[in-house]
C-alpha cells in the first residue's frame, strides 16, 4: 500500500502551505485535490494578509513574488456619516501593517514552490474517504479514485484543509464533534473590475443602505462590495445599478473618485460564522475554513487557515525531529484560543458597519454612537489596530 508520513486533504492555501513548511522540514506529505489545478486557481477570494501571515510565508520560502508585487498599507479608512476617518495600523501598533495580495497569487507562489521541490499534489482525486483516523494510536489510511482507478493511500497523520463543505469534517462522527454558527441575513455582493482605487488604503463604509467596501488587487484593479439581500441574484445588478449604490453608500471624497469600468468578475456570498470544536480527532487534524469560518468584515479567514497551519506544522515537525506529542496535543486548544479571538473581532466589525433587517432605532443610534466614539477615541482605534493586523501568536 502506498504510504506518506502526512496526507493532506485540499490544495488551497493552508493544505499547500503546510505542505511546503513540511516539506522544507523534510516531512514527505502527499495532497489530495477534488478539482483540478486550473479550478483552483480559477477561485476569487480575498487577499488581506497580516504581518504574522507575511511573515509564515517567508518561512515558507515563497514570499519573493508577495514582497515585490503585494501593496503594504500602513492604515485603512472607516466612513460614517459623509465622514472618513483614517486608522493609523502602522502608528498605533508599533509599526505592524497589513499587505495586499490575492490569494490567487498565493496559491499560485505556492504550487509553484511545491512543484520546483518535486513535492506530489494528485488533483481531480474524487471520493475521497477517511479511514481509521479515530483511534490515535493507528495507522489511518484514504481511498479515491484517480483518473477514474481506486488508489488507497496509507500515512501517519491526516490534515483536512479542504474547507467548510469538504470531506474531512463531514468525516467526524457527530457526536464527536461541537458545532457553533449564526448565520446573517445579507450577503456581500463582490465585483472586480480594472479601475483604480478610489483611495490609497481600504475603505469600508457604513449607510443607512448597507455596508459598502472599496478594496483593491493592485493599483490599477479594485474589487467591491455593497451588502445586499440573501434574496438578491445577479442578473438583477447590472454594473452600472452596482457602480452607482456603491456611489450613493460612500464618503464624499471616496464617491468623487470612484471609476466605473466593466465587472471582470461578480459574485455574492452570504455570511457566516461557525467554529467546529475540537479541531483534532485522532489522527486527523483540521484546519482554515475545514474547521472554521469567520465573515469577511475583518479579513482574517485567510489568516486564520495560516495561523492553523503554523501550530499543526509547529506540532508535526517537532514530532518527527524530537518524538514530542506536545505540539499535537496542543494544536486543537492553541488554535482555537486565536479562532475565538477572531470570530469575536470579525462579528464585531460586521455589526457595527452592517445594516440588519430587524435594526430598530435604538440600535441604529447605538451603532452611530459606537462609530462616534472610533472616530474621537485613540484607545478604540488602537483595538481595531491591533486586532486588524493581527494578534500576537503563541508562542
Amino acid at each position: 500500500m502506498p504510504s506518506t508520513q502526512v496526507a493532506i486533504i485540499g490544495a488551497g492555501p493552508s493544505g499547500l502551505l503546510l505542505g511546503q513548511l513540511l516539506g522544507k522540514a523534510g516531512i514527505h506529505n502527499l495532497i489530495l485535490e477534488q478539482r483540478s489545478a486550473e479550478h483552483v486557481l480559477a477561485r476569487v477570494r480575498a487577499g488581506i494578509l497580516e504581518h504574522g501571515t507575511v511573515q509564515l510565508l517567508d518561512e515558507a520560502g515563497v514570499a519573493e513574488r508577495l514582497r515585490a508585487e503585494g501593496l503594504v498599507h500602513d492604515g485603512l479608512y472607516i466612513a460614517f456619516d459623509g465622514q472618513r476617518q483614517h486608522i493609523d495600523l502602522s502608528g498605533l501598533t508599533g509599526g505592524r501593517a497589513v499587505t495586499v495580495y490575492g490569494q490567487t497569487e498565493i496559491t499560485r507562489d505556492l504550487m509553484a514552490a511545491r512543484a520546483a521541490a518535486g513535492m506530489a499534489t494528485h488533483y481531480e482525486a474524487a471520493g475521497v474517504a477517511l479511514h481509521d483516523f479515530e483511534n490515535g494510536s493507528g495507522k489511518p489510511w484514504l481511498s479515491y479514485l484517480r483518473n477514474g482507478k481506486p488508489e488507497v493511500l496509507q500515512c501517519d497523520y491526516i490534515a483536512g484543509c479542504d474547507g467548510f463543505h469538504g470531506v474531512s469534517r463531514h468525516s467526524v462522527p457527530p457526536e464527536a464533534m461541537k458545532t457553533f454558527e449564526r448565520t446573517y441575513p445579507f450577503g456581500w455582493l463582490g465585483v472586480l473590475a480594472d479601475t483604480p482605487p478610489v483611495a490609497p488604503e481600504l475603505v469600508y463604509a457604513q449607510h443607512p443602505r448597507g455596508f459598502a467596501l472599496c478594496s483593491m488587487r493592485s493599483k490599477t484593479r479594485s474589487r467591491c462590495y455593497i451588502q445586499c439581500k440573501l434574496t438578491d441574484s445577479l442578473a438583477q445588478w447590472s454594473d452600472e445599478l452596482f457602480w452607482a449604490e456603491l456611489r450613493m453608500r460612500l464618503d464624499p471624497v471616496s464617491a468623487a473618485a470612484l471609476q466605473p469600468a466593466a465587472a471582470i468578475e461578480k459574485s455574492i456570498a452570504p455570511l457566516r460564522s461557525f467554529v467546529a470544536e475540537p479541531m483534532r480527532f485522532g489522527r486527523l487534524f483540521l484546519a482554515g475554513d475545514a474547521a472554521h469560518i469567520v465573515p469577511p468584515t475583518g479579513a482574517k479567514g485567510l489568516n486564520l487557515a495560516a495561523s492553523d497551519v503554523r501550530y499543526l506544522a509547529q506540532g508535526l515537525i517537532e514530532h518527527y525531529r524530537e518524538h514530542s506529542s506536545a505540539g499535537l496535543n496542543h494544536y486543537s486548544a492553541r488554535a482555537l484560543r486565536r479562532v475565538w479571538r477572531a470570530e469575536r473581532f470579525s462579528f464585531a466589525m460586521t455589526r457595527l458597519l452592517h445594516s440588519f433587517p430587524d435594526q430598530g432605532s435604538f440600535d441604529h443610534k447605538l451603532q452611530q454612537a459606537e462609530l462616534d466614539y472610533l472616530f474621537s477615541s485613540r484607545a478604540a482605534q488602537t483595538a481595531l489596530a491591533e486586532n486588524y493586523v493581527g494578534l500576537a501568536l503563541d508562542a
